[in-house]
């Protein structure tokens, strides 16, 4: 199983540098001079433009299922509530547990599936349409695609040349968000390099603050840390090569990336709880360690997306004052920068449900998700001034600017039981690796192992 766009790896060296060299520039105005700098990223709101226009569907009911929870789930029902008042169909929210991939097999069996649902992974979309539960991509929403997104934002929702998913939301992987009064209290400045990293985590700790919390009861976090590291370190087409399943987990260039994560993982002292106490704090948790506590958090730094933001901001502190960000640290020549993203996908084709895809690949549902926060779309059309600071604002920028020059998340381009489910696959074995990181052969094996079988599954 593998994404067609990836095949494609001409441009590789130059879409890195691309993404690296904006997101430097860019995240340079929301590090150490304070958030409160305006820039050329923010922009004036656009003269008033006529709404997208939608059909009356009085009546009509549809289901749209996500994994979101608390304040990412809040916002998005924001989203559903103005295609509701729009077009008067009712939307009804449907929880789902994580894979949602294997929710939606269950429900397709058992005769009820979702309207839409949202799928983190390009490998789940094929996966889908494979398995013959997904619809095509209407007239109306392929017209906004075609508007309003990058090409390869396109091509990440297509399966044999046919639209078959809508990539509303993504995210910026490649950041370390840090607090600022450890920063300032330790003398510490944000590094480019891994070298650098690993002593700026020094000077946090001999400040007294330990230096990373890790979220790695989530082990979606764990093949977050190594994709930026391999990366950064061995470079866009064997990183390519290795999504696809071309290249074996025990190649040398996975034994370098390894050895490098096991640089931080090996110092239990730098990570927040120690290794154990790492597996048992979840993301959220992870960020929320980072930035309450006064002067004396459990930890200076966190790493993950965009998406953090919100939990900066459920943790009481504000991003761009108590809370800044810096690109992931280069490794090799350039620093990585890698995406992800959720995909609307039509399971019962009906008008209400092509609507909704068309609002959700509108800027008018792209403006008011970035206003509240935690948010970043692919949509090129989409005002950066509804964005709430300048923090978000120009990763938004970042990614518009990089246009199809990206790397998509390796994990989310893996089968679902390889890069995408609990307690097995990648996630188990680099929560093995985080648990003991000294034995990197017998991870590079285990890896290999359960790669070998999904992907020929």
């Amino acid at each position: 199983m593998r994404s067609i766009y990836w095949q494609r790896r001409g441009r590789a060296q130059v879409g890195a540098a691309v993404v690296a060299g904006a997101l430097a520039l860019t995240l340079t105005a929301c590090g150490g001079d304070g958030g409160d700098k305006k820039d050329d990223a923010k922009s004036t709101p656009k003269e008033s433009k006529a709404s997208l226009q939608l059909p009356k569907l009085d009546g009509e009911e549809i289901s749209v299922a996500a994994v979101w929870t608390g304040a990412e789930q809040a916002n998005f029902k924001k989203v559903l509530a103005e295609f509701e008042k729009r077009t008067g169909a009712k939307v009804t929210f449907v929880p789902a547990p994580d894979p949602i991939i294997n929710f939606i097999g269950a429900k397709v069996a058992g005769g009820s599936p979702p309207d839409v649902a949202l799928v983190p992974q390009v490998g789940a979309v094929k996966q889908a349409v494979d398995k013959k539960w997904a619809k095509p991509v209407g007239a109306e929403a392929q017209a906004q695609l075609t508007k309003n997104f990058a090409q390869g934002w396109q091509d990440l929702g297509k399966v044999d040349g046919t639209q078959y998913a809508v990539y509303v939301k993504a995210a910026n992987k490649s950041l370390i968000w840090y607090n600022t009064k450890v920063f300032e209290n330790a003398g510490a400045t944000e590094p480019k390099t891994w070298k650098e990293f690993m002593t700026t985590a020094q000077t946090v700790y001999d400040s007294g603050v330990t230096p990373v919390s890790v979220g790695g009861a989530d082990g979606w976090t764990l093949t977050d840390w190594f994709e930026n590291i391999y990366l950064s370190q061995a470079g866009p087409e064997k990183y390519d090569q290795l999504a696809a399943h071309e290249i074996k987990w025990t190649d040398p260039s996975v034994k370098d990336a390894l050895t490098t994560l096991g640089e931080l993982f090996g110092k239990k002292d730098f990570i927040a709880g120690g290794n154990k106490g790492a597996l048992q704090v979840e993301f959220p948790r992870s960020v929320e360690q980072t930035f309450t506590g006064g002067d004396q958090p459990k930890a200076g730094m966190v790493f993950e997306g965009d998406f953090v933001g919100i939990n900066v901001t459920e943790a009481k502190a504000e991003v761009g004052v108590d809370a800044k960000v810096f690109p992931f640290p280069a490794v090799g020549d350039k620093s990585p920068a890698i995406s992800g993203g959720e995909a609307a996908m039509l399971l019962k084709d009906s008008k209400a449900g092509q609507a909704l895809l068309t609002f959700l690949a509108s800027p008018d549902a792209a403006e008011l998700w970035a206003k509240q926060g935690g948010y970043l779309s692919p949509n090129k059309n989409a005002d950066l001034a509804a964005y709430p600071n300048d923090v978000q604002r120009n990763i938004a920028k970042a990614l518009i600017d990089a246009g199809d020059d990206f790397r998509f998340d390796m994990s989310d381009q893996a089968p679902q039981a390889f890069g995408g489910t609990p307690g097995k696959g990648e996630w188990k074995a680099l929560q093995d690796f985080l648990r003991n990181p000294k034995d990197i052969a017998k991870i590079q094996a285990q890896l290999e192992s359960d790669a070998a079988k999904a992907y020929k599954d």
